[in-house]
């Protein structure tokens, strides 16, 4: 179904991009911007900006840029109109689509049928835990055994699924759903009927409670299942398969009840089982996820850090499988989260203890037992050293390790001193185990860069030529790997463009300043550098018979040029529509959002900065940009007609002066532009 063009004004107008981003990651207050580290990309120093006035996000970091809807589609790799109904369901906006054609049916994307499919398998598990005799009489009782209210069970979409071969295989067939689709969503299975047999299909999930899993945004992704009947065949927890949209590493359960505690509370509790999440989110402690019995991946400490850089840990009392869960947090530390533990008495998990002591006395405990994951560690593996010196050697070893891994240098040098008391041994000596261990991986991957290099090389130098690269050979390969040559006849600016943009091609100096004119037209295109004329009318005169060199900025001056014959001065605004060609949007967010703002105490102690807001100087930089480009056009010019003139064999003398004549022509410019310029001129 086609959204209508006024509806879809409606959701922009709606959309708070502060809003739509705290749903997804934990922004904090600089300036009059916010920022966050980047959930597109791996970081620990904030690169992630957001612009309230203007409605728009850019991370410098890794290039992203967009509004409130392209973060949408960004962050949960959706489809546009997908994207749109997302923010609509937020703001409570109701959609009244337009009939697609065939055409647009066909071309409906894959990924959004799935979560249509999935939600619709959510719906019929819980109307069948609530309306069915079956689903009350299995499902419903053990929830309610686990203690779990009816308001728990509506905000975890919790359901039954009949123990039946196909229920929800005929009720989705009767609603229409694809068959094909039901098995690509992970909800049935297909099996070869038997003497080679016509192809069966089945439910996967049959006689289970049902647990939904959410995605951060809350559609349900995948399903957990638990399975109540004594049966040695069949697994006790049986989870959805890898789908297109879920990949059990990347995905927490309870994060989407969570997030919003999770911020509020700055610290995030982590369990292992879904009625762990549950029971302790019915108590009052909402700020719980769970792994859901994997082991704990780079991916699932991303999607924390994105809230809170605290994470506490609460293991069942268990200790052997306490030991082997320790070998796995190290990854936790290198990613500059802080981490704690809290261990249970044997026997307990946090889904017991809480239903056992209550909310209050559970929250105690938490407070009184909560242990950082470097002393924890170092107690629990000198209990089982003893008094055995080799043994307390490798936990010494074993416990720099993983100091070293926290990137902080400060927090390093705090365990560094707080541990050495501990083992009882000089701060020095942990501090050169330390220093040993980083040489050692600098050694290791310097080793294997050099075994790279060496194998690239003997497979790109063929037989008999030299091994040494021409300029040009290392200019290609720095572009390959998304880094400008700094040995050119001109150095261009700084390219602020992702290294997967850079590296497809090498830019041209006029290029920067093609960028620089649009930068001026799209921020201050309305202001009058003097009475009656405009920055948008001064720059379009100057450059009336010019086109620019560089596809998008082209593009945009066309588009200005348009709207300015047409009594209009195109704003930043006007490039900001996803409808506009990507390529336009990422350009004029890049070009609009400066990385840096002045500081509070500069304006505080009223240190004066000049600003191009002023303007005398946003004048003189309209001018100089325009000369710089008319100078970058002549030089151009002049290498083309040096170029004919070395080919003038088979000109006539005419020809070769009439080049001639126009070759001094453009010098002449050339020459009068640098003088304006302040630059040298070469004799």
């Amino acid at each position: 179904m086609r959204i209508p063009e006024e509806t879809v004004e409606r959701i922009r107008q709606a959309a708070d991009i502060i809003e739509v981003v705290n749903d997804f990651i934990s922004l904090k207050k600089r300036g009059s911007n916010w920022i966050a580290c980047c959930p597109f990309h791996n970081e620990k120093t904030p690169s992630f900006n957001v612009n309230p006035s203007r409605q728009i996000y850019k991370c410098f970091g890794c290039g992203k840029a967009g509004d409130a809807v392209k973060f949408v589609m960004d962050v949960e790799n959706i489809g546009y109109g997908e994207a749109l109904r997302y923010l609509a369901k937020k703001y409570g906006i109701e959609i009244e689509e337009q009939e697609q054609t065939p055409e647009e049916v066909i071309r409906q994307n894959e990924r959004e049928s799935l979560f249509i499919v999935l939600n619709f398998a959510k719906t019929f598990f819980q109307d069948t835990l609530l309306t069915s005799e079956e689903g009350q009489s299995i499902g419903l009782s053990y929830f309610r055994e686990r203690g779990f209210s009816n308001p728990t069970i509506e905000a975890f979409d919790l359901g039954y699924s009949f123990d039946q071969w196909d229920a929800l295989l005929k009720e989705a067939t009767q609603r229409g759903y694809n068959r094909e689709l039901l098995e690509k969503a992970g909800l049935v299975i297909s099996k070869e009927g038997t003497d080679g047999g016509a192809q069966k299909l089945f439910d996967r999930f049959r006689g289970r409670v049902m647990f939904p899993i959410h995605n951060v945004s809350g559609r349900v992704i995948a399903f957990g299942a638990r399975i109540l009947k004594a049966d040695k065949n069949q697994p006790k927890y049986l989870n959805s398969p890898e789908t297109e949209v879920y990949h059990k590493s990347q995905v927490l359960y309870g994060i989407f009840q969570a997030k919003q505690a999770i911020r509020q509370e700055n610290v995030c509790f982590l369990t292992e089982g879904y009625t762990d999440v549950i029971s302790l989110h019915q108590a009052g402690i909402k700020n719980v996820v769970a792994s859901s019995g994997t082991s704990l991946t780079i991916e699932q400490i991303r999607l924390i850090s994105r809230f809170t850089p605290n994470v506490t840990i609460l293991y069942d009392g268990d200790a052997a499988g306490i030991k082997a869960a320790l070998r796995g947090l190290d990854m936790v530390l290198e990613e500059g989260l802080n981490v704690s533990i809290v261990t249970f008495p044997n026997g307990e998990d946090p889904d017991s203890y809480v239903r056992q002591v209550g909310a209050e006395s559970f929250k105690t405990y938490i407070r009184e037992n909560t242990h950082d994951f470097i002393r924890f560690k170092t107690d629990m593996l000198l209990r089982d050293a003893g008094d055995n010196p080799f043994k307390r050697a490798e936990v010494i070893s074993e416990i720099v390790s993983s100091i070293t891994r926290i990137p902080d240098p400060l927090q390093r040098q705090v365990f560094f001193r707080t541990t050495a008391q501990q083992l009882h041994v000089d701060e020095q000596t942990l501090i050169s185990e330390s220093n040993r261990l980083v040489r050692k991986q600098q050694d290791q991957t310097q080793k294997e860069y050099d075994r790279q290099k060496d194998r690239q090389s003997r497979q790109q130098i063929p037989p008999g030529t030299s091994a040494e690269p021409s300029l040009d050979d290392i200019n290609a390969l720095l572009n390959e790997a998304g880094v400008e040559p700094s040995f050119r006849e001109e150095v261009p600016m700084p390219d602020q463009r992702p290294a997967a943009e850079r590296s497809k091609a090498v830019r041209t100096p006029i290029s920067y300043q093609e960028e620089e004119c649009i930068r001026l037209l799209i921020n201050h295109g309305n202001r009058e550098l003097e009475p009656g004329v405009t920055l948008c009318q001064y720059v379009l005169s100057e450059l009336h018979e010019v086109d620019f060199q560089t596809p998008p900025y082209d593009l945009m001056l066309t588009l200005f040029r348009e709207a300015y014959s047409q009594g209009n001065i195109l704003t930043a605004t006007d490039f900001f529509s996803v409808e506009r060609e990507s390529d336009i949007q990422h350009h004029a967010i890049t070009l609009t959002t400066p990385r840096y703002e002045i500081s509070e105490g500069w304006v505080k102690h009223e240190i004066y900065v000049p600003t191009e807001e002023e303007i005398g100087i946003l004048a003189d930089a309209a001018y100089r940009n325009i000369l710089r480009i008319k100078k970058m056009l002549a030089e151009q010019r002049m290498a083309s007609l040096q170029q004919q003139l070395r080919e003038s064999a088979g000109k006539t003398s005419e020809e070769t002066d009439q080049l001639l004549i126009e070759y001094m022509h453009f010098k002449r410019i050339d020459m009068e532009i640098s003088s304006l310029l302040g630059t040298v001129i070469s004799g």
